[in-house]
């Protein structure tokens, strides 16, 4: 697991990872991330199936956490971004 936070974009990296694994290592990320992050890039793949992205779904969509506005796919299957705040 990497996480990234050079930007006002978050970048988790689970590759390799169990589900439960990457839900911590998100949730990790969410509670760790200042006013000045806008989104979080989870980064899970895709070839070896969609377990990962269905879990973040299942634990973010419903408006939970009050850190995340909505769920987003991302740039490609394997990319799913939580948005903590709109940028216009």
């Amino acid at each position: 697991m990497s996480i990234y936070t050079d930007s006002p974009v978050i970048e988790v990296n689970t590759h390799g990872l169990y589900v439960e694994e990457a839900l911590k290592a998100v949730d990790k990320a969410v509670k760790s991330a200042g006013k000045g992050v806008y989104k979080i890039k989870v980064i899970h793949g895709f070839n070896r199936g969609t377990a990962i992205r269905t879990a973040i779904y299942d634990e973010y969509k419903y408006g939970d956490d009050p850190k995340i506005k909505r769920v987003a796919n991302g740039d490609n299957p394997g990319i799913t971004e939580l948005i903590l705040r709109e940028m216009y």
